[in-house]
């Protein structure tokens, strides 16, 4: 699998789901607090091209995939 890039926020149970899913695959992947980095919901929109409500927003490689839940189903081929 490509490298999983990961957007999320301190807190955000979601985010830290993700995170772990990886790390129990081994997958390669970078975690991107979105606070720390000084990204805003509206950038991530910018860079997905739709409308951003909830972290994580997840990305496989360059591809979107959506949040934890897409993520997982892709994950678990669902």
């Amino acid at each position: 699998m490509q490298r999983v890039t990961i957007f999320g926020r301190e807190g955000c149970g979601y985010c830290r789901r993700a995170k772990e899913l990886c790390e129990t695959r081994d997958f390669d992947f970078k975690y991107v607090d979105i606070i720390e980095e000084g990204i805003s919901k509206a950038d991530l929109e910018k860079t997905i091209g739709k409308p951003v409500h909830t972290v994580p927003q997840i990305f496989v490689g360059s591809k979107h995939v959506g949040g934890y839940t897409e993520f997982a189903a892709m994950i678990n081929g669902r």
